[in-house]
């Protein structure tokens, strides 16, 4: 039985074959043979999710496709899970799969199924979602440094495992130290693992913050960021108290600057040098003003 399932799945005709939604026979909800190793079709409800799973956030635009090409077409790529149990399973990879597959209202799904003991779980899940192309950095920096937590690997021994070079998963473990604005910006592609990379050679806080603010400002190329964070790296430039202060234009400051204003009901202005130091001026015309922005940030 488990093989006629499995060339249906290899022509991925099984949508043309079978009304979606249709009530499955019980017994094939109730009894699952000993399928480990191999591609059998499960009940929808005797899977769960992963709790190991890397991906944080499920882009909801690229699940609805998904969905309508489950619907038109069926699932064609099985979900890889563990077995708990006769009637429990769960998901190592392909959660986003899963989820599709239930808004498109199928009662069951194909999986490849294992049997991967608990201590493994956690490897196994992780190494086999970040190979995923599609993971955010961040995603990936987490998972890493789950590995490392859980599995005391050194980075040496977790480049070994994902199949990457040393560098590239110190790399990735360095954004976790990031700022969460620049983090946050980089999740959403406002700059790439370039652009980061090249941030996190700066090691003063102020500067770097500076320097992604022109990224935004001037839409830096890497290459371009790369040449500024060199400088900041030789000590080209050097915050000191001689440094003008000069207003900064930029959108972003401006809006925070109205922001504040709004909120205080008084005129408020932000300076920054070249380097990023700076001041934030808060104006007050009364002693009750004044006590009223204190109440404020009390």
């Amino acid at each position: 039985m488990a093989k006629n399932k499995k060339d249906q799945l290899g022509k991925g005709l099984r949508s043309l074959i079978s009304n979606i939604g249709t009530p499955v026979e019980e017994a094939k909800i109730e009894t699952v043979k000993k399928i480990s190793g191999s591609t059998s079709y499960l009940a929808i409800e005797q899977i769960e999710v992963n709790p190991f799973q890397p991906r944080t956030e499920f882009d909801q635009d690229k699940l609805l496709e998904l969905v309508q090409s489950i619907k038109a077409n069926g699932l064609i790529q099985p979900i890889t899970v563990r077995k708990l149990s006769d009637k429990a399973f769960q998901i190592i990879s392909g959660e986003r799969r899963f989820r599709a597959s239930k808004l498109a209202k199928l009662k069951e799904v194909p999986c490849f199924v294992l049997e991967v003991k608990d201590d493994k779980m956690l490897e196994l899940a992780l190494i086999e979602n970040i190979q995923r192309a599609d993971l955010n950095p961040f995603e990936i920096a987490s998972s890493y440094k789950r590995l490392i937590d859980a599995l005391h690997y050194s980075q040496d021994e977790l480049a070994l495992r994902v199949g990457k070079k040393r560098s590239t998963v110190s790399n990735y473990l360095r954004l976790l130290k990031l700022l969460p604005v620049i983090q946050k910006s980089l999740k959403n592609d406002e700059i790439s693992m370039g652009h980061a990379k090249a941030l996190m050679s700066i090691e003063n806080p102020d500067q770097r913050l500076f320097v992604f603010q022109r990224i935004l400002d001037e839409n830096l190329s890497v290459r371009e960021t790369e040449s500024i964070s060199k400088q900041y790296k030789a000590g080209h430039k050097t915050t000191n108290q001689s440094s003008p202060v000069i207003q900064t234009a930029s959108p972003q400051i401006k809006s925070i600057q109205d922001k504040i204003s709004g909120e205080l009901g008084t005129k408020v202005s932000i300076k920054r040098n070249a380097e990023g130091k700076g001041q934030i001026i808060i104006q007050f015309s009364s002693d009750n003003m004044f006590n009223d922005i204190i109440e404020y940030f009390d």
